[in-house]
């Protein structure tokens, strides 16, 4: 785990110039591993891969994404939380009806410090 810390760290540092670069950076960072665990609850919630043939006549698929902006430390994080036919997925990671994320972005790094994925 910690050569992908290392080679993600290099292709930060690669594209950025300034501290502010950074800081965007892992704005988008953040977003992108929320959205990635957002994905992730949704297949485990319907018991397939996003554009499997498994979820074909299943009872219930993925329809669509809802857009929620939650604020964090480094600002406001907009998301696009996946949505279930039936309306029966609760997400896990970040709540519904919660707009304040600075609690998960501890336990997000907390994670990353213990060398753990994000699944």
């Amino acid at each position: 785990m910690q050569d992908v810390k290392d080679r993600l760290a290099r292709e930060v540092a690669k594209d950025c110039k300034t501290v502010e670069d950074v800081h965007n950076t892992l704005k988008d960072l953040f977003r992108r591993t929320l959205q990635e665990i957002l994905e992730t609850e949704m297949s485990d919630h319907l018991g397939y891969e996003k554009h499997s043939v498994e979820g074909n006549n299943s009872g219930n698929s993925r329809n669509g994404y809802s857009r929620k902006t939650i604020q964090t430390r480094m600002g406001e994080t907009e998301l696009a939380i996946p949505r279930d036919r039936n309306g029966e997925f609760e997400p896990h990671i970040i709540k519904k009806y919660e707009k304040n994320a600075s609690e998960l972005e501890q336990q997000i790094i907390a994670m990353y410090a213990k060398d753990m994925s994000t699944r």
